[in-house]
């Protein structure tokens, strides 16, 4: 341990190296300088002053190299600004010293050995500096990357220092920065330069690397990436938010198409969901699991955690646990993980009685397209008979606020499941909700969540492709599971009741961008090519988030509202009850939701 600490790199050691490199170096050069002078024999004459003179100039070039920071410089930075700096050092230490020696300071010196001595000692200091950077530069084992930093900030000066006691496998060679105030100042002696001078740069050093401080890592990424790696950047990494750790994090997909925070109101939400218990349906779920840590989050007083899959439960309880100990909150009180399926209404309603929930977030469903096309009974039972069941006793129950996940998939559905999830908005739009109110919140994909296309291509993309797109035009929106579900606690706050709520989804996105994107963050876009496979049954070229209906305005531009659709509840608990006993499916949904158009033979 001892030993390791000695030999870690540092910047004072690296410095008190080269001093001690320098003041040795100078010796002998001045020795030199004399012996070559004199062909190897000096006269006694000058050599009554040689201790003065030497510990003059030395101690001159010392202080002369100080006061150009070449002493800063690490071994890899070194290049012709540093070797320029090392000949104006030696410029300025011997003008100061022949200046000395006209004031009589020195007796006699001849100021030829000056010329000798400052060609010989700037080559030697330099060259060791520059034999050094090309050793490691060579070196196989553990070489640091050049790279190009983002942000002149405190954070550039933290990395810089990192890099300098081998804490980060990279080598800074300059800083990037758009403020103009900032350009042509140094960080820790890196230059910033203009976004304009990064091709230059990069052809110059061979530059393959690019870290990005907190301050470039905010959303909008995609266009920046998309710059920097038809630049011929390879790799990209983001620095840490926390100010005392060193770690670089891959730029992921999620980084690319993540957007700016808008309309968040963490006090409505803090508001509506703090010292409230809440009931949450699919609570291991990709949805149902992010609502929980949002209640978690903003101080619920209980969450009852209704899941089917005994693993999904487990996972969610874990993770929970260890929040609970952090906060130092009563795990026994705060949760109550229930292993349910909401076809189970003989159970689900006893529990809601027991529980007496302020608010239930129904976000359990079957969602993954070919399957519900596939099995088509089970996406009715589940999606279509469980949610009415909670939705029946939650409203039994006298639950003040229900809140409903819906999809733009529901938004004329062309296969099964969107379709179910059409007939579940129709009935808690319809359906008597005494003295609860009903919500339902309608949006997009959103990234990471179990079967969405992200870790699919990974996984493609890890097997060594090739990547799989149904069509090359198919286009999806995309949000952060995050930031969706606190839009939804933020529109279920607002909520008077009836509502179909939309979240703003921004721009929609072309899979096969998505799909190319990823190849350049695994660096394989030459190595791995796109297969179009054609659409699936149910699945259509893209998703709508309003149907036609007039959209209304909230205090909030990103939460919309849709008309609400009137549909005679009494006929549609028929049609709902003549749906699970019927065998043309098809034409019954078609009959209840009649923008749905069947989109089964998709290819």
């Amino acid at each position: 341990m001892i030993k390791s600490a000695i030999f870690r790199p540092s910047n004072t050691k690296r410095i008190v190296f080269f001093l001690l490199i320098d003041v040795i170096v100078s010796y002998f050069t001045l020795i030199l300088s004399y012996d070559l002078r004199f062909s190897f024999q000096v006269p006694l004459e000058f050599s009554k002053e040689v201790a003065l003179v030497f510990c003059a100039l030395i101690a001159l070039k010392v202080c002369a190299l100080w006061v150009f920071k070449v002493y800063l410089v690490p071994w890899r930075f070194f290049g012709l600004s540093e070797a320029l700096k090392i000949i104006y050092a030696h410029i300025l230490a011997y003008g100061i010293f022949i200046l000395l020696s006209f004031l009589g300071l020195f007796g006699a010196f001849p100021l030829s050995v000056v010329v000798i001595d400052f060609v010989i000692s700037g080559i030697l200091i330099g060259g060791i500096r520059i034999s050094k950077r090309i050793y490691l530069e060579n070196s196989p084992k553990n070489s640091p990357k050049p790279a190009l930093i983002f942000g002149a900030n405190t954070q550039a000066s933290t990395l810089i220092k990192s890099a300098l006691n081998s804490e980060i496998p990279f080598y800074p060679l300059a800083i990037i920065d758009e403020d103009e105030k900032s350009q042509g100042s140094y960080i820790s002696n890196l230059k910033v330069y203009p976004k304009a001078a990064l091709k230059e740069l990069l052809e110059k050093h061979k530059i393959k690397s690019a870290i990005l401080t907190q301050a470039y890592a905010k959303p909008p990424l995609e266009k920046l990436f998309n710059e920097l790696t038809k630049m011929g950047i390879e790799e990209i990494k983001i620095a840490s938010m926390l100010k005392e750790d060193r770690h670089l994090e891959d730029i992921s997909i999620e980084d690319l198409l993540s957007r700016p925070s808008k309309d968040l109101d963490k006090e409505v939400i803090g508001s509506f969901i703090c010292n409230k218990k809440v009931l949450i349906t699919g609570a291991g779920g990709s949805i149902g699991s992010e609502i929980v840590r949002q209640c978690v989050e903003f101080g619920a007083k209980r969450i009852i955690l209704v899941e089917h899959s005994e693993y999904n439960l487990y996972a969610i309880t874990e993770e929970l646990t260890k929040k609970t100990l952090i906060k130092n909150l009563d795990k026994t009180e705060l949760l109550r993980p229930v292993m349910l399926s909401i076809l189970e209404k003989e159970r689900l309603l006893p529990l809601m009685q027991e529980e007496k929930p302020d608010i239930v977030v129904h976000a359990a469903a079957y969602k993954h397209v070919p399957l519900c096309e596939y099995n088509q009974k089970s996406a009715i039972e589940n999606n279509v008979i469980g949610s009415k069941n909670v939705i029946d006793c939650a409203i039994e129950s006298k639950v003040p606020k229900i809140v409903i996940i819906s999809t733009d998939k529901a938004v004329r559905p062309t296969n099964v499941m969107g379709a179910t999830k059409r007939i579940v908005e129709l009935y808690a739009q319809n359906v008597d909700p005494k003295e609860s109110e009903i919500v339902a919140v309608r949006f997009g994909n959103v990234l990471g969540s179990s079967g969405s296309v992200v870790p699919k291509f990974k996984a493609q993309i890890q097997s060594g492709g090739p990547i799989t797109v149904t069509h090359p035009d198919i286009t999806r929106y995309f949000m952060l599971i995050p930031e969706a579900c606190r839009l939804v606690l933020q529109a279920s706050a607002i909520a008077k009741g009836g509502e179909i709520f939309i979240l703003d989804m921004g721009e929609p996105v072309k899979i096969v961008d998505l799909a190319k994107n990823m190849l350049r963050l695994y660096g394989k876009e030459d190595e791995i090519e796109i297969v179009f496979s054609g659409l699936r049954p149910g699945e259509k070229l893209y998703e709508e988030l309003l149907i036609g209906e007039s959209e209304g305005k909230t205090k909030y531009p990103s939460i919309q509202v849709a008309r609400p659709t009137n549909y005679d509840i009494k006929k549609l608990n028929e049609d709902i009850n003549e749906l699970l006993k019927t065998q043309d499916i098809i034409a019954k949904l078609q009959e209840i939701v009649v923008e749905f158009h069947h989109n089964a033979h998709a290819n």
